[in-house]
């Protein structure tokens, strides 16, 4: 991604000016939180619109990959060498850990408003099935197991289990960010490995009650954490983590061209097909000839990787997102854990609605837009409140002292993971 044209200068005893936001971060969080509603309310015809009809990764991918571009902005400044003499190590740790505690808390708030959608969805409608749907079975046939497992993050209901994933990564996050510091491209050829491992073993973190490991596997998907992460640092310092070059241009977009065709020409996808099928029957590990999203698959890495790429390559990308029209997706981004739970909790609600009704047309066309509006009028709502003067002073005087040299005259990105 291309460097800022902006450049602030602090003059004595002044406050420290922000740097201005990058417009794409967050109008591309707004896009996949968008696309994440839409999927998450199944059966409506929005769905066809959807990045995953369009190649092998989801809003999902996407999603993760911006949010830590947008961490690596805000939390590396604090990591440096001269940041960590003037302020100690802690200071630079604890704004995230205390940001993973905050998504752990979401995660069991967004878990129990599940559980209470679909119970009361059961109740109204007289569906027992609601009962066994999104894995609630253990919930109510084996609950003393299942509460177990849900404040250990062990039992994850369907739709409320990408926030864990979040959180580990995040309470790891500050020793990659020293590792990214130190040799960055040694940090991103150890997560590879880590995830080529993750494959290979089948590394996972355990459920409980049930058996298997979690949906989105954290040793699978560090490796766009790591990603994510190192481009936002890169940023941060304006530059690129992955110079600018025509050949890697060509070859990430060639594959996303490959990928729309392999999903709409029948017989070049079924010829595809077919050879994956045997590369597996050779013994190429399974993750790297499937579609697998639980270990995140060569396919899916390799098509979310050739987005970011191409979308960062042009500079009118960024151009385009800071106009007016992208304002509500920015919006979203900026707000992106709030907008998330309140879209969770409402695809759930309008879930059981659907199936109460029996899954009516014109819910399937109504319900999902009416979500997006009241999104983004949560989203406002959020940043109106934080603008209050009494908010605005608690968050000047919590803001960090500026670092020295470069770092002393641009202030830091805020996150909004």
């Amino acid at each position: 991604m291309s460097p800022s044209d902006t450049k602030l200068v602090r003059f004595p005893g002044a406050a420290p000016a922000r740097r201005p936001r990058d417009p794409r971060i967050d109008a591309f969080r707004g896009v996949a939180l968008v696309m994440i509603f839409i999927d998450h309310v199944p059966g409506n015809p929005y769905e066809t619109l959807t990045l995953r009809n369009w190649g092998f990764s989801d809003a999902a991918e996407s999603f993760f990959v911006m949010s830590w571009i947008a961490a690596g902005l805000a939390y590396s400044g604090r990591f440096t060498g001269e940041a960590r003499a003037r302020n100690g190590g802690w200071a630079a740790v604890k704004p995230m850990w205390l940001r993973a505690w905050t998504l752990y808390q979401a995660q069991i708030l967004l878990t129990a408003w599940a559980i209470a959608i679909f119970a009361a969805g059961a109740m109204l409608f007289n569906l027992p099935e609601l009962l066994e749907k999104i894995n609630l079975r253990q919930v109510f046939g084996n609950t003393p197991e299942a509460l177990i497992g849900i404040p250990l993050m062990t039992h994850q209901l369907g739709y409320v289990n990408i926030l864990p994933a979040y959180a580990v990564l995040l309470f790891f996050a500050p020793l990659a960010i020293l590792l990214g510091h130190w040799r960055p491209w040694a940090l991103a050829m150890a997560s590879v490995a880590l995830w080529f491992a993750a494959g290979w073993w089948r590394l996972n973190l355990p459920n409980f009650p049930n058996p298997g490991g979690w949906f989105f596997n954290p040793v699978a998907w560090q490796l766009v954490f790591v990603v994510g992460l190192l481009i936002g640092m890169a940023l941060r310092r304006e530059q690129r983590f992955v110079p600018r070059s025509r050949v890697l241009l060509a070859l990430a977009a060639g594959y996303l061209l490959l990928v729309v065709a392999w999903k709409y020409i029948p017989a070049l996808g079924a010829f595809l097909n077919h050879q994956m099928a045997r590369l597996g029957g050779l013994g190429v590990p399974f993750h790297i000839v499937s579609h697998d999203k639980t270990f995140l698959s060569l396919p899916r890495l390799l098509h979310v990787l050739s987005m970011v790429y191409v979308l960062s390559y042009f500079d009118v990308v960024r151009r385009l997102t800071a106009m007016g029209w992208a304002a509500p997706l920015r919006l979203m981004g900026r707000q992106g854990l709030l907008v998330f739970s309140a879209g969770t909790a409402m695809s759930l609600a309008f879930q059981v609605v659907m199936d109460g009704y029996g899954d009516p047309v014109w819910m399937a066309w109504v319900l999902p837009p009416l979500g997006i509006a009241l999104s983004i009028a949560v989203a406002a709502l959020a940043e109106w409140q934080a603008r209050l003067p009494g908010k605005a002073q608690a968050a000047q005087a919590a803001e960090p002292a500026p670092p020295p040299g470069r770092d002393w005259m641009r202030a830091q990105q805020t996150p909004a993971e």
